[in-house]
């Protein structure tokens, strides 16, 4: 029994605890973290298989209730017997902009998108939602979705700061100066 007053915890010195608890950053570029992965791309830690398998089975869950939604659009359109012609119109720019959707979407998670051209794209990105939905399905099957262009560019950060760290070496005061004539 622990009197009052009194802790149970025995002390810890800072040389068993530097960081007083805290625990130390490494040095150097951090990784930027993923849409619903966090930083757990890097080291595949803290549940990221599990977070892989939420993010295709809710893609694809997200991609058949879409699709269902549309499927009552279209029955709509033939409730109000708008002719085949716009229907035929309404299919073809579903599967147009989904395709579209796709190709682009699949195409950010290996080079970063250009912004103005994201923005200018906003519209038929939201029409083919579809096709981004079983981009991100397809992607994470094999990876986190953005997970390969995060991390060359984490590795190449990396990299070139190591090389600026061990570039470092040697007394500074002995460095000859340069003259200028």
């Amino acid at each position: 029994m622990v009197a009052w007053g009194r802790s149970h915890n025995r002390p810890v010195s800072a040389e068993e605890n530097p960081a007083n608890g805290v625990p130390a950053t490494p040095a150097g570029p951090q990784p930027e973290p993923l849409r619903l992965f966090g930083t757990t791309w890097v080291d595949h830690s803290r549940g990221y298989a599990a977070r892989r398998l939420g993010v295709a089975v809710g893609s694809l869950a997200a991609a058949a209730a879409a699709c269902f939604v549309l499927r009552f659009a279209y029955q709509g359109l033939q409730i109000a017997a708008v002719g085949g012609f716009v229907s035929l119109l309404v299919v073809v720019m579903f599967a147009v902009c989904s395709a579209l959707a796709f190709g682009h979407t699949w195409g950010s998670f290996s080079t970063r998108p250009d912004p103005a051209r994201q923005s200018s794209l906003r519209g038929l990105l939201s029409i083919g939602f579809v096709g981004s939905l079983l981009a991100y399905f397809f992607r994470s099957l094999t990876e986190a979705p953005g997970e390969k262009l995060h991390r060359a560019e984490y590795e190449q950060a990396r990299e070139e700061y190591d090389r600026r760290v061990t570039r470092r070496s040697g007394n500074p005061s002995r460095k000859r100066r340069r003259r200028d004539t």
